[in-house]
């Protein structure tokens, strides 16, 4: 018995043993893969005269093989794993070639009934041992230099076929696992060719498309884009530039489903292969983005309507009412508003004044710019030059850093100056500085800051007395007063009560987690006969307390809230909806029952034609 990497001779040169050299090469020079294994396993076999014959590889923990092919007694067996512990092949892992002519069962008792074994390893380009050959039989096998040399001949020929299955499998498992990116992945892919002719889809793009995977190869996929103008002339220009082979990113394409004509849209980039024939394109189903855009922007324009036809009506949409006094304030709003002109809003406490400010700010040339407020009453005496002007840095104990005032904030916009009446004397001076030069001086600095500034003032003093009581400079008043405004208080238009009062409903219901759906008659009646000292702020807190404390859907205004109101006379009717279709039946008396037109109810009503017809319809009114 003999071991690994005895010194054979080299074969002798024998015309019977070439011929079978020849043979054996032939019958294995066609296959590959497990064919080739066979063959070889068989025809090594036979040509050796040995009982048995197998290639094996060797399992990645190294302590298994796992035959490829194995012949036996003349007929292949199946697939064969084993230990390689105690086993002529351990050898052979070691990478030795391992002979033993006889002997072998005594030596490795698992191997029973077999006396000679020759294994030989199987190497890849690398010198790494893959697997092994061998031949073992019943009988001796004594070292015949033709038996090795045949050996060497067919154990090269199996390690390259065992490297190259390697390789192989390899490229099988990469590719697959490639494959499956591709046909899971979120993102739908497609490979087209330029007339977008699809050769492959994965199962997102199916799905997002609508077509089955037996429809994919051969598909048009310009056959599902719409027949209208904008999305042809997109999808034409974006494979157009894919026929001059610039790659196609971020288009934003609208098709239509194979299956159901949903539209889809889709965002596509697409790459030219290098031969120009075929491009790979991947692309995101952005359908619900683009429908939620549409939405919005379905909303937005609505939501633009509705407020132009508010405004249209009431003039502006926080300044609710339709009674003579209000018509005739809109109306000077309206005026003023496209001018620069300085405006003074008079009125009493609570009757809308920084809403009437607003409202000419939001209708004037300015309103895209800022509307910056200073309540001149809410601020200590000596603060208030500097919140008006600014100051520098160290321009009096506290001033650490510079300060912009409020003028500059404002520039380019409208300044609103609440309370006005009540501004120091010398500040009054610097005020009307601003409003005759546009400039003015920070507190503590040395030039003068330019500003471009509108100035709306409102007040509930009398500053015409103030002035003739030396407390009011009259030539700034003459320059804030060159458009008066006043703002009427609630007694005089408590025919607007009812407006006010939906209107607040609306606004503070759904904030406090409440369902009201109106206010009874003697409730509005009582509301319409007290005299509001305190003006629309009074009215908002009744409401809101009044909802607050509303056990129904009704809301009602009891005596406890308003202390020293009228009690109103009995009606048969107590629903807004009664008080709402005799206001409107008054209106349409004094329009002799026009509806549109300048002079008409609607117009008086401050209402779109089709609404008021809608609210007559609902009221019983002809």
């Amino acid at each position: 018995m003999s071991a690994a990497d005895p010194a054979f001779p080299g074969p002798e040169s024998d015309p019977a043993e070439l011929a079978t050299l020849r043979a054996l090469v032939e019958g294995t020079a066609q296959a590959i893969g497990e064919d080739f294994f066979r063959a070889l396993v068989g025809n090594l076999a036979r040509a050796t005269g040995a009982a048995g014959a197998f290639v094996a590889e060797f399992a990645a923990d190294r302590t298994q093989v796992r035959s490829l092919a194995f012949w036996m007694d003349g007929a292949f067996l199946d697939t064969q794993s084993w230990a390689l512990a105690d086993t002529p092949c351990e050898i052979v892992l070691s990478g030795q070639l391992c002979h033993y002519p006889a002997g072998v069962s005594r030596r490795f008792p698992k191997e029973e009934g077999v006396e000679s074994y020759l294994g030989v390893p199987l190497r890849d380009a690398d010198g790494a041992v893959l697997g092994h050959l061998a031949v073992f039989d019943r009988r001796e096998m004594p070292p015949e230099p033709r038996l090795l040399y045949t050996f060497q001949i067919f154990a090269a020929r199996a390690a390259a076929e065992l490297a190259r299955l390697g390789v192989v499998r390899r490229l099988e498992a990469s590719e697959q696992r490639f494959r499956d990116l591709y046909e899971e992945a979120p993102i739908a892919y497609v490979h087209e060719d330029l007339e977008s002719r699809f050769v492959s889809a994965n199962r997102a793009a199916q799905r997002i498309l609508g077509l089955k995977p037996e429809e994919v190869p051969g598909f048009v996929g310009l056959s599902l884009v719409p027949d209208h103008p904008e999305a042809q002339r997109r999808a034409e220009a974006a494979f157009a530039a894919l026929g001059r082979g610039t790659d196609t990113g971020g288009v934003i394409l609208e098709l239509r489903r194979k299956d159901d004509g949903r539209p889809v849209w889709i965002e596509w980039w697409s790459r030219p292969e290098p031969e120009g024939r075929y491009t790979r394109t991947m692309f995101l189903d952005i359908t619900d983005r683009v429908l939620m855009e549409r939405e919005q922007a379905r909303l937005q324009a609505q939501n633009r309507y509705l407020r132009e036809e508010l405004q249209a009506a009431h003039g502006f949409e926080d300044i609710v009412g339709q009674s003579p006094a209000i018509r005739a304030l809109l109306a000077h709003i309206r005026k003023v508003a496209g001018t620069d002109t300085s405006v003074l809003i008079q009125g009493e406490s609570g009757t809308g004044k920084e809403l009437v400010a607003r409202a000419i700010h939001a209708a004037s040339p300015r309103r895209d710019k800022p509307l910056v407020k200073l309540n001149c009453a809410a601020l200590p005496t000596g603060l208030v030059e500097s919140e008006l002007f600014g100051h520098e840095k160290g321009a009096f104990t506290g001033a650490v850093a510079r300060r912009v005032g409020r003028f500059e904030l404002a520039d380019g916009g409208t300044l609103f100056l609440d309370e006005v009446g009540e501004l120091p004397l010398d500040v009054q001076a610097k005020l009307l500085r601003v409003l005759q030069e546009r400039e003015f001086d920070r507190v503590g600095g040395q030039s003068p800051v330019k500003v471009d500034v509108r100035v709306i003032a409102a007040t509930n003093r009398d500053l015409a007395r103030a002035v003739a009581d030396k407390t009011f400079r009259d030539d700034l008043y003459y320059r804030l007063n060159v458009f008066p405004v006043a703002t009427p208080p609630l007694r005089e238009r408590a025919g607007d009560i009812p407006w006010l009062v939906q209107f607040m409903i609306d606004k503070f219901a759904p904030r406090l987690g409440r369902r009201i759906d109106g206010i009874g008659a003697a409730s509005l009646g009582r509301l319409q006969t007290y005299p509001w000292p305190g003006n629309i702020r009074e009215l908002e807190n009744v409401i809101e307390r009044a909802i607050i404390l509303a056990d129904g859907p009704m809301l009602e205004i009891g005596p406890d809230l308003l202390p020293g109101a009228v009690a109103p006379a009995p009606v048969t009717d107590p629903s807004l909806e009664a008080v709402e279709r005799e206001h409107i039946a008054a209106v349409l008396r004094d329009t002799d029952g026009v509806i549109e037109g300048p002079g008409g109810a609607a117009k008086v009503l401050g209402l779109h034609p089709s609404t008021l017809r809608y609210r007559m319809k609902k009221l019983g009114l002809r």
